[in-house]
């Protein structure tokens, strides 16, 4: 069974990208120093943000949906990333060594199936989320801190 994982695009953010302080604050949104390896994990490429670079955090809607299941939470974006990184059959950088929550989405944005991944376990809880035909798409999220990771659809 095939899988693909998908950052997001980094075009939504692009006018947060060079803000100072103050307007990055009247839009939601907080630049921060990157100053541990790995802690910082971006949305966009799926990789670990590199000590000496910037993030900005800031709410993203993650499920924009009439379905109860509509979502957003903080995420960290690498400031200046346009690229989603995209993974097919392998996983990205910031899944393999988090505990993801891995939730099974219906067509209609219904949560039908979630389970936990510990490191090393993503791939395959995603292959086994996948083998119920049911599930068109699964959300990772960041256990502990609960925050969206990625968007993994059928390959």
């Amino acid at each position: 069974m095939s899988f693909i994982i998908t950052g997001l695009s980094g075009h939504p953010f692009s006018h947060l990208y060079g803000l100072n302080d103050d307007e990055l604050h009247n839009q939601g949104a907080i630049r921060v120093s990157v100053d541990q390896y790995p802690s910082f994990p971006d949305r966009i490429t799926l990789r670990d943000i590199p000590v000496g670079e910037t993030a900005l955090l800031l709410n993203h809607t993650y499920l924009d949906t009439e379905s109860p299941y509509k979502g957003s939470h903080a995420i960290f974006i690498w400031e200046g990333q346009w690229q989603a990184g995209i993974y097919q059959n392998v996983l990205p950088e910031v899944m393999k060594n988090r505990i993801l929550s891995l939730r099974g989405f219906n067509s209609r944005d219904m949560l039908i199936e979630a389970t936990l991944a510990q490191p090393g376990e993503a791939k395959e809880q995603i292959l086994s989320l996948l083998g119920n035909d049911k599930v068109a798409f699964i959300l990772a999220h960041n256990a502990k801190q609960g925050c969206f990771s990625c968007r993994i659809d059928r390959g």
